[in-house]
């Protein structure tokens, strides 16, 4: 599939859905955006970019300490959504702005933070992507990225991945933090620290967020159903397809 091809699904998938992803208690919910607000709360002043913002749930938990927010995303209908809340909540230093992560719009060194949450596992190419977020970050500045990590065994590694690509045809890759950190030092990025959360996904609200037709919500269960006992037993799956998952928190700065 072609950079436009991806671009296209990507938006096709979540167009229809951006107003759910509102109220989705995954991404409104986190222990990881106390970090967040801490770090950018000790830089007044701050310039953050937030990217592949979905619904924008990072830019309004820190807009309060920023000067300035930019909500970035592929996705129009998400970028409204954004807006639309940000205007009822009276946070005028967020704006939106619509383009890929591996083509980022933004002179160099233009932000203190860029904060990317639950968005790496669409992007078209991780290490492009990488790369801009290194050249839009001031010399001091700092990113941070959370996402869906993938198990360092290739048994439990294909099981999540397919269960992901099944329930979201956009889906690109969820990255083991191996992966993470190989490719974060090829952009240039200097881990700081990296960390582990678990993450619990309600089965029906997590198939209905993205639409996922019957077809492929059947092939879910199939998999999860005849799954041998260590993917059972690492991913949690519940009798209705509830399981849990591994979340990645990395922090990391400019090289």
């Amino acid at each position: 599939m072609g950079a436009q091809s991806h671009e296209q699904a990507v938006q096709a998938q979540f167009g229809a859905q951006a107003a759910a992803y509102l109220d989705s208690a995954v991404h409104a919910q986190g222990t990881e955006f106390a970090a967040l607000r801490e770090a950018v709360a000790a830089n007044a002043g701050a310039r953050v970019l937030d990217l592949g913002c979905g619904a924008g749930h990072v830019s309004f938990q820190v807009a309060e300490f920023c000067e300035d927010v930019v909500a970035y995303d592929l996705s129009a209908p998400m970028l409204e959504v954004v807006a639309r809340s940000a205007a009822e909540r009276s946070l005028d230093n967020i704006r939106t702005w619509r383009g890929a992560a591996e083509r980022l719009p933004f002179a160099d060194g233009a932000f203190d933070f860029v904060f990317s949450r639950y968005s790496a596992h669409h992007w078209r190419d991780v290490g492009l992507a990488l790369r801009e977020v290194r050249r839009v970050l001031a010399p001091d500045g700092a990113a941070c990225f959370i996402d869906v990590a993938a198990p360092g065994t290739p048994l439990l590694d294909t099981h999540l991945q397919a269960v992901e690509l099944l329930r979201d045809g956009s889906h690109v890759r969820d990255y083991s933090a191996a992966e993470w950190l190989c490719t974060a030092g090829e952009a240039g990025l200097q881990v700081q620290r990296l960390q582990r959360q678990r993450l619990w996904l309600e089965y029906a609200s997590w198939v209905e967020r993205m639409r996922t037709p019957e077809l492929m919500r059947a092939a879910i269960r199939a998999l999860q159903q005849g799954a041998p006992a260590e993917v059972r037993e690492h991913f949690e799956i519940a009798d209705d397809g509830s399981f849990s998952t591994d979340v990645i928190v990395l922090w990391a700065r400019r090289g």
